[in-house]
């Protein structure tokens, strides 16, 4: 820190730079509040700044602190900060000279108490069942008998082997295994990943797509089982096309996502129960069934006999049933003979009558009148080929002499085609000629204007513009401090100046007379 005196000065008091006047009071603010535990509710949060830094507030019923956690610390937190969320925040005070603003810079974040857990999961719980996650019209049964099973947890715990063990003893089947953190930062992400990895799978692909999802967890704390709390986690249960059993916790144990899933099981043991039946009792149940089937055919087919028995005692016998064809088709082979002597005879009769009309002179007549008809009509043919070859050959004389008189009439048109290009182009031309005159007009309107308007021609009056350091114009000496670096403006330049706080000029400015006041001793500033 430097002590500059100036011999000028009318006080003793030492001149800072404002970087060293700030520079101590970050150094003094770091010092006295190295590390402190602030508890307050979250104002302001947006989530992580496109840096991947998070800026926010604390506050309570009458103070507000900023914060700001930067982003190595963001990824480390066990709990993502919400809006309106209170919290315990330990870290360090600090300014921030660029602004002479104070703010806490967060190293730790831990929620107020398991009230403040207990309270943000009823909202949380309030705001998903409003939007129809938790409905209970939405839950898929699950199936019977899945064949392949898909299960999100660790892969090191005791919660898959009890799981493996459980679906070995009942009804082995396909178990796919995602592993996951049950427990700590990302493990919220990893889930809901899991969940919408298994959906994304296709029917029949390389990996078989699960019938059956269970997303399981050992018992634990509120805080070991926060992370099947969080909103990412709870909509990706609710999105599964795929049944989901949700297993987290002992019984007693309850998070969001028990409730957006379609079943939920006391127990990871539970949930293997629920996710397959067990063998030896469907087999059990199969082969008395199968008994029970058996038995009921045999009765059935008992039935089946006596009743063919009774039916076949009531038809008659097959003579009885013969008897009449055959009376009749004897009586029809006897009339036999005697109707095909009969239709001989008619036939015979028809021909002779048709042979008696068949005579040389009537066929001779009827060749004659062919011919003399197939003449008449081939000399009526050949005038009207006459009469069009008359048609033809006149079209083609008239076509020959419109060909001839073509080129003339081509030409006339070409002509008068010209002349029209050349009086369109010259009015062309003196429409733009005008069109230019009236743009230059305007043009120069407008310039007139604008140097009319122009507050350079007020300069040029005698009057000045003030702007002050961020060079913007004043207008009210009330916008203006002592002290203040100001810019005037006139019509040939600018010059700078320095306001005070009075109409008298600075003390500075006049001669003094006599000696300085001998400057005193001055201490540190804080």
């Amino acid at each position: 820190m430097s002590n500059l005196f100036d011999s000028d000065s009318p006080t003793n008091l030492a001149e800072y730079s404002v970087s060293e006047l700030s520079g101590s009071i970050k150094r003094t603010v770091e010092t006295a509040f190295d590390q402190v535990r602030v508890r307050g509710e979250i104002s302001g949060y947006r989530g992580p700044h496109s840096s991947g830094h998070a800026y926010f507030a604390l506050k309570d019923d009458r103070a507000r602190i900023d914060a700001v956690i930067w982003k190595g610390t963001f990824s480390r937190l066990k709990f993502r900060p919400e809006e309106g969320m209170e919290v315990i925040a330990t870290g360090k005070v600090t300014t921030f000279p660029g602004s002479s603003k104070y703010q806490i810079v967060i190293e730790t974040l831990e929620p107020a108490g398991a009230g403040a857990l207990m309270a943000l999961i009823e909202e949380r719980k309030r705001k998903l069942g409003a939007e129809g996650l938790f409905d209970a019209a939405r839950k898929k049964r699950l199936p019977f008998m899945p064949r392949v099973i898909g299960v999100v947890t660790s892969p090191t715990g005791a919660v898959i082997r009890d799981i493996l063990h459980r679906i070995s003893d009942r009804f082995p089947v396909h178990v796919l295994v995602w592993p996951v953190r049950v427990q700590g930062e990302g493990a919220g992400e990893e889930v809901a990943n899991a969940i919408r990895g298994f959906n994304a799978l296709a029917p029949g692909g390389a990996i078989a797509r699960p019938d059956m999802l269970i997303v399981a967890r050992g018992g634990g704390s509120l805080e070991d089982l926060w992370s099947f709390n969080d909103e990412i986690v709870v909509r990706a249960a609710a999105e599964s096309r795929i049944p989901l059993i949700s297993a987290v916790g002992h019984e007693t144990d309850w998070t969001l996502i028990d409730h957006a899933a379609d079943v939920r099981a006391p127990t990871p043991t539970g949930a293997a129960e629920m996710a397959v039946p067990v063998k030896a009792e469907l087999e059990a149940q199969l082969a008395a069934l199968a008994a029970r089937l058996q038995g009921g055919m045999n009765r059935q087919m008992d039935q089946r006999r006596q009743s063919v028995r009774a039916l076949m005692r009531a038809l008659p016998s097959l003579d009885q049933l013969l008897a009449l064809p055959r009376r009749r088709f004897d009586e029809a082979a006897a009339g036999l003979g005697r109707g095909l002597a009969l239709n001989t005879i008619n036939k015979r009769r028809g021909f002779e009558r048709v042979a008696s009309h068949l005579r040389p002179d009537v066929l001779s007549n009827r060749i004659a009148e062919r011919r003399q008809l197939l003449s008449e009509r081939m000399a009526r043919a050949e005038r009207t080929v006459e009469r069009l070859l008359d048609r033809s050959k006149s079209r083609i004389d008239r076509a020959e002499a419109i060909l001839a008189s073509l080129p003339a009439r081509l030409k006339t048109q070409t002509d008068r085609g010209r002349e029209r290009l050349g009086n369109l182009t010259r009015h062309a031309d003196t429409a733009i000629r005008h069109q230019l005159t009236r743009a230059r007009a305007e043009l120069s309107a407008q310039d007139r204007v604008l140097q009319s308007l122009s507050y350079k021609n007020v300069l040029k009056r005698g009057y000045a513009v003030i702007r002050d350091e961020d060079n913007r114009p004043v207008s009210q000496a009330s916008a203006l401090s002592a002290g203040m670096g100001i810019a005037i403006e006139f019509a040939d330049g600018r010059v700078g100046a320095m306001t005070t706080d009075g109409g008298a000029p600075p003390a500075g400015a006049k001669k003094r007379s006599g000696k300085p006041a001998e400057p005193t001793k001055q201490g540190s500033l804080f």
